[in-house]
Parts: structure tokens; C-alpha cells; sequence
């Protein structure tokens, strides 16, 4: 283990809270404010305009941000982006710097005790650096030594799977591609990435009931559907552009139901900064029903749903769910029938924390409708009962033939941009038997057939000492993780830790005994190679692959690309590869033709490309072609959670702020909530304040109990909240460290970051 002394979790100090109204309206004129400061403050004005112009546009580069689809057809000339896409991309795109100079001056020690947000607001990378064994500096070092340190580390190791190789969302499909590539060579598949610790349960629950782990809307379906569910979910911070679609939809008449512990701006009204009508009357009303559902309620709340659509079924057969559909299309619906007879209506009703009368009515609307879509996103995916909840809320759309029709489906809103395009490449711990074949006829090698180290698994073998080298394609690992103590520890067992970013973060600092950071080139950069100027692709939550180019100078001349950086890589690992790993560098057409070759889909894919807004990937639930055995949609058969704490105990889930996206801080505010200038703190009901004698604002600890085990987290304020009772929330990564390894999602082994059960004390 390292012997330097660098902390883990962020310092448990306050800055200066200030609670202010909670908003009531999302986006509007505060959201133009509130961009323009971002962008003012990060890169200036004139030059901010000039990359925004091209963020999302069909001949630019794609946000670096969220995977929300883009339309197929026209986009605005004002800005096909959100607040959130202009921070990230001011953020990517700073005039700021870590040069050599900034990290001979700052130890990885002085670092480790800044906050997550100062860590982020230090700048771009601008060259290769080297943390040596017995140094707390990093120092700068060659492209050429710091490939042949990962070679040599590589090539010396027991077995290759003491190796363990992460991605997060943002690696365009080609560097994705060539990175699975590259360690399927080595060996291993040890490939985990950020879908484990949030879409999994998405992915694990649609491949078992629909065959195809992803969603099965397009854009349009949104604008035609007569009900979009909404849960588990915030999209006026994290997806402020489908506040858009959602519009749409109430324009042509839908229906919006929202389901979630806490009431979000964005789902109650939305004002659209682009439409001076919007902002002039105050904006569009987003919600019809609202439901206030406990923490992990959601399951019960679609049991005692589908019980009272059964109870109309069986009065007017065939009148409410779709039995043509269900007869031609599916399997196993008698048993699912059959425990929807068995539910304990009142139970589940109680369970729900919502009342009768509110369920009633959300059930009428879904007896009444035919074209339903639900969306969700990490409320529902982090639970121990998530793939569970997921199969549920299928069984419901199952039941109304509320999939392959047009506005109708399943819609996980996906996090990162092309998290999804990275499990299309091939980067997943458990591989396809049929992807690894075609790899090994293609680019005459062996692959590995044993399942690799998934999130969760890689930090377990770090901390049991099975794992020498880590290696990051983009991400904050150690913020992004759970039980940080325990995850930071087991990171610094590895002899080696390697980071390829473009800004500094946590994962910087808390490493292996050596550690690398390869910095490289962002979306909006150009990326020139041999062959000349490159563009990439990506996939979004919708499944359509399109291009991204950047146009605008690196923030320095010594980055290099992934794609460079990977080849690099293998170049000093392999020799006599049978793979030209440089002449994919060179010329990433090249990587797509290896794509069309071995990817399902990807026929023709340097041609298809070229189209302005790129093409759909086919989807069997979209044309109710199910790659299931039987062909056909599958029932399920699904328990309520069991969501007991103990007396005096509490329920928290993780949240971000509105300044937040995934690990980036982009600010100390979360205006839509009314917090300023505060991360730690704890959100709770008004009367759970008063019953608990505590006081708002007063500072209490938190301990989290899992198998008789507790983790402990100090210093929090108390903000009163309209949270669902016997619950409480507070931001992630502050509380990461109260989130227990072992406490995962069955079947996904997602971590359980949304049920956390803990005591307050002062």
C-alpha cells in the first residue's frame, strides 16, 4: 500500500449555507443567468458562444454531458443544449490549467484535502505526468516512458487478470472499441465500467423480459404519447432537454404522471429559455399527478397499480389490456396473473406511502390509455429490489401492448454521454459469446470466455490484493464509487494506477504505488492524426450513432487522443501483434470497419455515418422482435421490497445538485432546491425534524448500518424538506463513504446508493 498520507473522502468541513425558496419553475430566464456566468468565468464569453454554437449541432461535436437524443430533423439555431450542457462544456473547455509548474508546487497530499469542486475548478491537464513510488509530486513525463511503464507493468504480471481496465460514458464508440479490443488481446475481462454502478439493473431486467438491454423509444414517441411516466427521477437537472419533449407531448395532449420521494422544479413547470411566449406566460405546467413515494416504494405502488387494472380487466374483458397483443407477443402471463390476484392491495398501497385515492387515479389514467411510456433513471435502478422494480414497470406496459408501437415503450434515461455506445462496443465484464468469436476470426486471437471483475467485484480483488494495475478510461473512480474508505484503500494496494483525463479529480490522488495521468483531447477539441482531421461517433439514450467533431485548438500541444493513447499502449505491450494498432490511430475509418465487421448493426458503418443525424440501431422490442428463446416478451413474477429500518432510523438516498453531474461539480449551489453554498447536508421531512427533536440547521452526524457493520460521516446540516416521511437525502460524493460495499442490487450488483439505512445524531 502507498505511504502517502492522502485523504479519501472529502474534508468534512461547512462553507456558508444559505437556504432561499424552493423554486417552483424549471429552467426560464435563471438558466440563461446562470450559463452565461458559467461560461463567462471558465473560457469568456465570445470564445463560450463560439463552442456552444457547435454543441450538438450535426456538423459539431456532442455534448459532453448527458446522452438525451438530439432530433433527427431540424435543431435550433439558438442552442441545441441545457444549463447543464453549457457547464460541462465549460467546464471541458476552461482556459484553466494543471501544468508541471501546478503540480511541483501542490503535493497529492495538500490536494486530497481540497474539495471535490476546488480539485475540479484546478483546469485542464496539460501533459503527461508520473507519480514515482516514494514522491508525493507528480512530475512530467514522456508519452514514450509512460507507455513502456503500463507495458512492462503489464507484461510482468502473474496473469492478466491482476489487471483491471474501467471506462466511463464519455470514450467515443472507436476508443471504446479499441480499448476492449486491446485488453480482450492482454487476456482478461476485467472491463467493469460506470453502467455497473448505475444503469445495470436497466440493462439486467430488459435483456430478461425484452431481450435487448436498452430502451425501445425514439424522441418522437415521446412528442405522441397519451401517458409518460416519469420515476425515480430528476430531469430538470440531469436531463433538462427532455423538459422539452415532455412539453411536446402535453401540447399534443398527453398525460404526465411523476413519481419520486421528492417534488423537482423541472417536473412541475418548465419554461423554455429559447421561447419568449414560454418565458412570458410563466411557462408550461408539467405534471397531472404527482406521487410522493417513499423511498423504494415504487414496486408496491405498481402492484396496487396493476391490481386495480386487473380489477378492471376482469370486469370488462379486453377493454383494458391488450390481449391480442399478450396472446401473439408473450409468455408466462398467467403467472404474473396470478400473483397480481395474491397482492395485498392494502399493503401494497401502505408500502407505497401514497394514498388510495391518488393511486386510484393514476390507475384510471393507465386503464384509459393505450400509448404509455415510462422513464427512470438512477431512483429506480439503485435499490436491492431494482431489477425487480424494472421487470414490474414492463409488466405493465406488457400488459397495455405499450411496446414496438409508436409512442409507447421503456425509456431508462441513460446518464453520461455514449454510457450506452461503450456496452455496444464490447466494454462489459460479462462478453458475448458471439462478439468474441467474431473478434478472434477477424483479428486471428484468443480471447478470454471467463466473466471479468465488474465495479463492485474489482474493488473487492483491489482490497484482497488480486489486482497490481488499474486503469481508467476517463471517470473519477474514487469519487464515483461506494463505501469510499474501503474503495480508496483497496486503490492503493495496485502497484500502478493509471488515469487518462482531461481534468484533475480525486482519482488523481488517491492511487497505487505509482501512478500515471495520460491527459487528452475533449469532444470539442480538433483531433488531428496522420491521415488528417478525425471525427468520432457516439450513441445516444435512444440508440442512434451518430458523428462528433471537434473544432478548436487542444488546450495544449502534448495531448494526445484515447485512440492515440491506446495504441500507445499496446504498441508497448504487444509484439508481433497480429492487430496494426497504429494504423487504427492513424485513421479511425479504420476502427470502424473493424466495428462493421464484428458488431451487429455496424454494416456499412462509414457510410451510414455520414448522414447529418446519423442512423438507429435496430431494436427488437421496437419491432416486437424479441431475442428472447420463445420470441416473445416475458411476464414476470415480482415481489414487494423489503424496506424495514429500525426504530428512529431513516431512509436516505444519494442525490446531485443542480451545479452537478455525476462527479463534476460544477458549483456550491443547488438552486431548484433553494440550497446555497453548501454540499453538506441533510434533507428531511418537517415533522421527522420535529418527532427526532432536532432543528433546521443544526449540525448532526450520520451512521449507516448494513449487517451489523457501521460507517460514519460528520458534520451535516439539517435543511427541512418536502421529502417523503422516514426519508432523508444528501448529495453524493459526501456520503459515499456511508454507502456499504456489499450492499448491492440482486442480479446487476449495482451498489444500493438509494437505500441506505441511518441514524442522526448530534
Amino acid at each position: 500500500m502507498s505511504n502517502r498520507k492522502v485523504q479519501i473522502v472529502p474534508p468534512e468541513e461547512f462553507s456558508s449555507l444559505k437556504l432561499t425558496e424552493r423554486k417552483e419553475k424549471a429552467a426560464g430566464i435563471p438558466a440563461l443567468i446562470s450559463s452565461m456566468k458559467h461560461i463567462s468565468e471558465e473560457l469568456g464569453i465570445w470564445q463560450g458562444i463560439k463552442v456552444l454554437n457547435k454543441m450538438n449541432q450535426k456538423d459539431g461535436f456532442d455534448c459532453p454531458g448527458c446522452a438525451w437524443p438530439d432530433p433527427d430533423g431540424k435543431r435550433s439555431s439558438l442552442g441545441e443544449y441545457c444549463e447543464n450542457g453549457v457547464k460541462a462544456i465549460a467546464e471541458e473547455a476552461t482556459t484553466k490549467k494543471v501544468t508541471p509548474e501546478f503540480l511541483k508546487k501542490h503535493s497529492v497530499e495538500e490536494i486530497s484535502k481540497w474539495t471535490d469542486y476546488a480539485i475540479g475548478k484546478a483546469g485542464r491537464i496539460t501533459e503527461p505526468m508520473y507519480l514515482k513510488e516514494s514522491s508525493s509530486y507528480y512530475e512530467p513525463i514522456s508519452w514514450k516512458k509512460a507507455f513502456e511503464i503500463i507495458g512492462n507493468k503489464l507484461n510482468n504480471l502473474s496473469s492478466p487478470d491482476e489487471a483491471v481496465f474501467y471506462t466511463s460514458g464519455r470514450t467515443s464508440n472507436e476508443a471504446a472499441y479499441m480499448y476492449q479490443l486491446f485488453v480482450r488481446q492482454l487476456g482478461t475481462n476485467n472491463l467493469p465500467d460506470c453502467s455497473n454502478m448505475c444503469h445495470e439493473s436497466s440493462g439486467t431486467a430488459l435483456s430478461e423480459t425484452l431481450g435487448i438491454g436498452k430502451g425501445s423509444v425514439t424522441l418522437e414517441d415521446l412528442h405522441i404519447a397519451e401517458v409518460i411516466v416519469v420515476m425515480g427521477q430528476n430531469p430538470g437537472t440531469n436531463h433538462p432537454r427532455m423538459l422539452s419533449a415532455l412539453e411536446k407531448c402535453k401540447e399534443n395532449g398527453g398525460k404526465i404522471i411523476t413519481i419520486n420521494p421528492i417534488p423537482e422544479a423541472g417536473n412541475n413547470v418548465f419554461i423554455d429559455p429559447q421561447n419568449p411566449l414560454s418565458i412570458i406566460k410563466g411557462g408550461e405546467k408539467i405534471n397531472d399527478i404527482f406521487l410522493q413515494v417513499k423511498i423504494n416504494g415504487d414496486i408496491a405502488l405498481l402492484k396496487a397499480v396493476l391490481y386495480l387494472m386487473l380489477e378492471a380487466e376482469t370486469n370488462q374483458p379486453g377493454k383494458v389490456f391488450d390481449l391480442d397483443f399478450i396472446n401473439e407477443h408473450c409468455i408466462n402471463y398467467d403467472e404474473f396473473i396470478n400473483d397480481i390476484k395474491k397482492t395485498d392491495f392494502n399493503k401494497a398501497v401502505a408500502e407505497s406511502g401514497i394514498s388510495e385515492t391518488e393511486i386510484r387515479a393514476f390507475a384510471e389514467l393507465l386503464i384509459e390509455k393505450k400509448k404509455i411510456i415510462v422513464c427512470w433513471a438512477m431512483g429506480l435502478t439503485q435499490h436491492k429490489n431494482a431489477v425487480n422494480t424494472i421487470r414490474e414497470v414492463v409488466n405493465l406496459l406488457l400488459v397495455k401492448g405499450s411496446i414496438g408501437k409508436p409512442g409507447a415503450g421503456t425509456c431508462p434515461v441513460r446518464g453520461h454521454s455514449n454510457v450506452q455506445g461503450d456496452r455496444t462496443m464490447g466494454i462489459w465484464e460479462k462478453p458475448n459469446p458471439d462478439f468474441l468469436n467474431k473478434l478472434e476470426e477477424h483479428f486471428s486471437i484468443q480471447c478470454p470466455r471467463e466473466d471479468g471483475y465488474d465495479a463492485v467485484e474489482a474493488i473487492k480483488a483491489m482490497n484482497e490484493n488480486k489486482v497490481r494495475v488499474f486503469m481508467a478510461m476517463g471517470g473519477n473512480f474514487i469519487s464515483a464509487t461506494p463505501d469510499s474508505e474501503y474503495t480508496g484503500k483497496a486503490m492503493q494496494n495496485c502497484d500502478l494506477t493509471i488515469q487518462v483525463s482531461t481534468k484533475l479529480n480525486r482519482s488523481h490522488l488517491v492511487t497505487g504505488k505509482e501512478a500515471l495521468i495520460l491527459p487528452c483531447i475533449s469532444r470539442s477539441e480538433t483531433d488531428i492524426q496522420a491521415t488528417g482531421k478525425q471525427f468520432i461517433t457516439v450513441e445516444n439514450s435512444m440508440g442512434i450513432v451518430h458523428k462528433s467533431k471537434g473544432s478548436f485548438d487542444p488546450a495544449s500541444p502534448h495531448l494526445q487522443s484515447e485512440h492515440a493513447i491506446i495504441a500507445g499502449i499496446a504498441n508497448a505491450t504487444f509484439k508481433n501483434s497480429p492487430i496494426n494498432w497504429t494504423a487504427m490511430k492513424d485513421d479511425y475509418n479504420i476502427v470502424r470497419n473493424h466495428i462493421a465487421a464484428t458488431i451487429p448493426g455496424f454494416e456499412n458503418f462509414n457510410e451510414k455515418v455520414q448522414q447529418p443525424s446519423g442512423f438507429y440501431l435496430p431494436n427488437g422490442a421496437r419491432e416486437r422482435n424479441f431475442n428472447l428463446p420463445d420470441k416473445k416478451a416475458k411476464f414476470t413474477v415480482n415481489p414487494l421490497a423489503e424496506n424495514k429500518v429500525a426504530k428512529d432510523n431513516f431512509i436516505m438516498m444519494t442525490i446531485r445538485t443542480h451545479d452537478q453531474y455525476n462527479t463534476t461539480i460544477y458549483g456550491m449551489d443547488d438552486r431548484y432546491r433553494g440550497i446555497i453554498n453548501e454540499r453538506r447536508v441533510i434533507l428531511m421531512n418537517k415533522s421527522d425534524i420535529e418527532e427526532s427533536n432536532l432543528q433546521a440547521e443544526q449540525i448532526v452526524h450520520l451512521t449507516s448500518f448494513f449487517n451489523g457493520e457501521e460507517r460514519i460521516a460528520h458534520n451535516f446540516k439539517i435543511v427541512p424538506y418536502n421529502i417523503a416521511k422516514g426519508c432523508v437525502a444528501t448529495y453524493f460524493p459526501e456520503t459515499n463513504v456511508l454507502v456499504p460495499i456489499d450492499s448491492v442490487a440482486d442480479k446487476s450488483n449495482t451498489p444500493v446508493s438509494k437505500f441506505i439505512e441511518v441514524a442522526i445524531s448530534h
